[in-house]
């Protein structure tokens, strides 16, 4: 019996860890909002694409691409691809992760 209650608890902490070490801050994602606004809502207005439809910031599309991920959004934004600029010299790591938060946080509720 106390096997099990000893187990339980190390799961539930684990559990905890995990989610609470995931979770972005809402100044984060303020941070974020504000470094989309004038750095990619140009091309993303709304998580769209204007040079581009179907690369767009959508939910669906990121999973298709394997872009559904804060780091994999991350690697795109520091490095580019096709016709999005790298943003490596313009941002910091900050300032790249904050963005990449907001567009995960924004793909999966839809952009609202």
């Amino acid at each position: 019996m106390m096997k099990k209650i000893i187990s339980i608890a190390l799961i539930l902490l684990l559990c905890s860890v995990l989610f609470f070490s995931n979770s972005v801050s809402a100044s984060d994602l303020d941070t974020g909002a504000k470094i989309f606004e004038v750095n990619c809502a140009g091309c993303h207005i709304h998580g769209g694409n204007i040079v581009r439809r179907g690369k767009n910031l959508k939910q669906k599309t990121l999973q298709k691409n394997k872009l559904d991920s804060t780091e994999a959004i991350a690697t795109l934004v520091t490095h580019g691809k096709n016709n999005m600029p790298a943003y490596q010299d313009r941002l910091e790591l900050a300032e790249i992760e904050a963005v990449a938060n907001y567009v995960l946080q924004q793909a999966q509720a839809d952009w609202k």
